[in-house]
């Protein structure tokens, strides 16, 4: 049984950091790219960033990327998002999923496997 478990949320101020992680187990993930994504209240679920699971290659939204930063510890089978120069603006729920899939990183149909998310609450 594949368990993707988040955790690292919390309540910050505009400007600090902030890193989360996804504890990964049940599966063998190689070959598998593990991404973040995030829901705002109101708002569809967007991709944030993936990282392939085998090579550490990464894909960040345009809009995130230089700020956030996403990275794997394959010994303890997890994956981070670190969060610099946070925003109101970044408040939401954010969630790790997995996919097999080599393609369509970005579309929350790819993926066959969903964390429960973290809050991350920016107050300005």
């Amino acid at each position: 049984q594949v368990q993707l478990v988040e955790s690292g949320g919390g309540l910050v101020q505009a400007g600090d950091s902030l890193t989360l992680s996804c504890a990964a187990s049940g599966h063998t993930f190689s070959n598998y790219h593990i991404s973040w994504f995030r829901q705002a209240p109101g708002k569809e679920r967007e991709f944030v960033a993936t990282i392939s699971w085998t090579t550490g290659s990464t894909y960040y939204t345009d809009s995130l990327k230089g700020r956030f930063t996403i990275s794997r510890d394959n010994a303890k089978i997890t994956v981070y998002l670190r969060m610099n120069s946070l925003k109101p603006e970044d408040t939401a729920v954010y969630y790790c999923a997995a996919t097999a899939l080599p393609f369509g990183f970005e579309k929350r149909s790819s993926y066959n496997y969903w964390g429960q998310g973290t809050q991350v609450s920016v107050s300005s």
